[in-house]
């Protein structure tokens, strides 16, 4: 096992006597930082809350959240995690505890800012209402770009003077898919890179394994890399996995090829000796690792409410294509291309007008008018029904997905196996 503080050496990350440590992690997401896709909610989570503190009241709203909290991670999720070889966590009353438990089973935690005072992106899991990211104050794509990079040497400087032993973990632009607009390296510090393939999601091409699609993969890899392999520092994968299908009739087989593309990752960072973290642990069935039962109170109350969310594609992770809302939004989008060319140029590029139609509109303007609906839900609701409610996170009432579980504790671990 590693000891003493972990940092940057190179290309690698070091223990203190300078043995060779590669991180193996699933992301905590949804816990501390709720998202709709995760948790089921209809928009953003600060928007929901709101609603839903109107409508239950103050300490009733508290507890719920609280015991949500308390029981997403135990002493039992860690136990699961150290069994399959993870050995780090990337994620202050439940900071402490969490640490406290990692630390009891071997198991780093990297602390991660999921979202940033006044959004740091576009994205709803930034908190975002309005597709506005305030935190940079931006103009466009390259402003953006000197001004992380600023930022983040502003950041470095303040965090040595008071911790100059932790590694430093950092994100790239645009959805940490690129480095462009940084001149050089901070010490002691990681480069994260997220590397999600659109045939993870419902809106790409399904993945059969193709030397096509697997050299696609690597291409898009090495892409995301040359920022790391130009300076000589340590990669880490701080988010990939694809979305799973929780029911129709091809269910089975494209949750297969999903799993198939996983692994298809998971052997490229194996090859390239690299750190990774899973996005997530736990959520509502649609990317974790563990998922709430269909059975758990949380699910029977929240479960019609999702499959209206798929159909109205409110949230994207779990958005099904509509003939007509579909036909709608490509018809704005090629009226905006005509009259406004210029849009397609619109940050974040990676986006079409299409999807920046259903950012701004469906899954912000829309979205956030559900909450007080959703809210309704947990009306009148006692501490006892919240209290069952929120058992509906802890590990006893999830499940595993076997193909997923396996799959890390493979990579991760050769004496990874499942825990029951």
């Amino acid at each position: 096992m590693a000891t003493g503080f972990l940092k940057v050496k190179g290309a690698t990350i070091v223990d203190q006597n300078d043995n060779v440590v590669r991180l193996f992690g699933a992301s905590l997401g949804g816990m501390l930082n709720m998202e709709n896709f995760m948790n089921g909610f209809p928009a953003t989570e600060s928007s929901t809350r709101t609603a839903m503190l109107e409508v239950m009241g103050k300490e009733n709203y508290e507890f719920l959240f609280e015991r949500i909290i308390h029981h997403f991670f135990t002493v039992h999720d860690v136990q699961l995690l150290q069994s399959l070889g993870i050995n780090s966590e990337r994620g202050f009353k439940h900071l402490d505890r969490i640490i406290d438990l990692c630390s009891a089973h071997g198991i780093y935690v990297i602390l991660d800012m999921h979202t940033a005072p006044g959004c740091q992106n576009p994205d709803c899991h930034s908190d975002n209402h309005t597709s506005y990211a305030a935190f940079w104050d931006f103009k466009d794509h390259q402003d953006r770009t000197v001004r992380v990079a600023a930022f983040y040497e502003r950041l470095d400087k303040a965090l040595r003077a008071v911790d100059p032993n932790h590694m430093l973990f950092l994100d790239g632009n645009t959805f940490a898919m690129e480095w462009k607009g940084f001149k050089g390296v901070l010490p002691n510090s990681v480069y994260s890179i997220h590397d999600y393939s659109r045939m993870g999601f419902p809106i790409g091409k399904r993945y059969v394994g193709t030397p096509e699609q697997d050299q696609k993969l690597r291409q898009q890899y090495n892409r995301k890399c040359e920022f790391h392999n130009q300076y000589g520092v340590p990669i880490w994968v701080g988010e990939f996995g694809p979305t799973y299908e929780p029911s129709g009739p091809d269910a089975d087989q494209v949750n297969a090829e999903r799993n198939a593309l996983l692994g298809a990752q998971l052997a490229i960072y194996e090859k390239d000796q690299v750190s990774w973290s899973l996005w997530a642990y736990k959520d509502v069935g649609v990317m974790g690792m563990v998922s709430l039962s269909p059975e758990t109170p949380w699910m029977k109350l929240v479960q019609p409410f999702q499959d209206r969310k798929a159909d109205l594609q409110i949230d994207s992770f779990t958005a099904r294509p509509t003939e007509e809302l579909d036909t709608l939004i490509g018809q704005m989008a090629a009226w905006i291309d005509k009259v406004s060319p210029a849009a397609k140029k619109t940050y974040p590029a990676i986006w079409d007008t299409k999807q920046h139609i259903r950012r701004n509109i469906v899954q912000t303007f829309l979205a956030t008018s559900y909450c007080g609906e959703f809210a309704e839900l947990f009306r009148g609701k006692s501490k006892a029904e919240l209290e069952e409610l929120a058992k509906s996170y802890a590990l006893h009432n999830c499940i595993q997905r076997k193909d997923l579980v396996e799959s890390i504790a493979r990579y991760a671990s050769p004496q990874g196996q499942e825990v029951k």
